[in-house]
């Protein structure tokens, strides 16, 4: 029998297989038991709900009930007080949008009830964020698939929460419908929102757009967060030629979705006819120098800080290039003359004290 040496490269290529196929069971299994755990809890949710429903022990119970399933089963995570809580929600707030024939992407679960089944691949944690938070099933929906296709983290999709990112989605001033085929005009709609939030660029009334590109550029995973999928970063001053004179685009990306260019640029201001005319530029250069035959018409968004809604209209009404005009918020910063007539932490804290002795 040969002795086969670690540095065997058929070995290596066997040993590697291996752990490729024990790496996907691992997932499957884990993908497997999060969707079971999910189900379970919906199911508990469910009987939880109905049992308070039709008895009249109130909600005092669930404490109780919490108590004797946690010395059942000490080992098992899931049975706090809190947490039951949170299965009667997640059944009840899916039990408020019955479904009478389900369509395709959602399951019954028991009785007439259902919820879209691509919650299973869903953390319950993540579960507990979108159903807590979510005002109607269509909220939830979108958060769930956002989650789902942009790999968010629990923390990531709090902050989505938090800037209403439902709200904002799709709500940008575009032409598209007019410059773009219907598909491409579409999905250009849905990525692209209004306003952006910036909260990590700080922000003066007389800071310089370069400024505001580096500190985007020093934040590029926050960026790109915010943007949204499908976004591939190009350059910043992205230089294009014209015959003998340059011309620097604020930020150019690739959307991989689209296929298509995408200019972006910053107005530390009010957002004023003239630069649409500028943007239309930018694009047609995008258009001669660096789109390929398979690509879409590049679009251009143009980002400022303050806009009027029936002006933006007009100034989009006779321009053939794609583009978007949205508004964009960042932290502030006061100007010195006005930090030092506000008083400091310290001083709030002194003069409470006062108040309170």
């Amino acid at each position: 029998m040969d002795l086969v040496s670690k540095n065997n490269s058929d070995y290596v290529t066997w040993l590697n297989d291996i752990k490729k196929n024990i790496k996907q069971a691992k997932i499957r299994v884990s993908f497997a038991a999060n969707a079971e755990l999910i189900i379970f809890y919906w199911k508990l949710g469910k009987n939880i709900s109905e049992k308070l429903e039709s008895s009249n022990w109130g909600n005092k119970v669930i404490d109780m009930l919490s108590s004797d399933l946690k010395n059942e089963f000490p080992d098992s995570k899931g049975f706090s007080r809190q947490n039951l809580y949170y299965t009667k929600q997640f059944f009840e707030f899916y039990s408020k949008y019955p479904i009478v024939q389900p369509p395709v992407g959602q399951l019954q679960i028991d009785t007439n009830q259902h919820f879209p089944t691509n919650i299973r691949q869903l953390t319950w944690s993540h579960n507990i964020i979108i159903f807590t938070k979510s005002k109607s099933i269509k909220e939830a929906e979108f958060y769930i698939n956002q989650s789902i296709e942009n790999g968010w983290s629990r923390e990531q999709l709090n902050l989505q929460f938090k800037s209403n990112l439902f709200s904002r989605i799709g709500k940008s001033q575009t032409n598209f419908k007019n410059t773009l085929p219907p598909i491409t005009s579409e999905l250009a709609q849905e990525i692209i929102k209004d306003p952006y939030y910036f909260d990590f660029v700080s922000l003066t009334s007389k800071i310089h757009e370069s400024d505001i590109e580096k500190q985007l550029i020093s934040h590029i995973t926050d960026f790109l967060l915010e943007l949204g999928k499908g976004f591939a970063f190009v350059g910043k001053q992205y230089k294009l030629s014209l015959g003998e004179n340059e011309y620097f685009l604020d930020l150019l990306f690739y959307h991989i979705l689209l296929k298509s260019y995408v200019v972006i640029e910053l107005k530390n201001g009010k957002f004023e006819p003239s630069h649409t005319g500028q943007l239309n530029f930018y694009l047609s250069l995008v258009d001669k120098t660096l789109k390929q035959d398979n690509d879409n018409p590049s679009i251009g968004i143009l980002l400022c800080r303050d806009k009027d809604t029936l002006e933006v209209e007009y100034a989009l009404q006779d321009i053939h290039k794609p583009m978007g005009i949205n508004e964009f918020n960042a932290t502030e910063i006061l100007p010195n003359n006005l930090k030092s007539s506000l008083p400091t932490v310290e001083e709030i804290e002194t003069e409470l004290n006062k108040i309170n002795n």
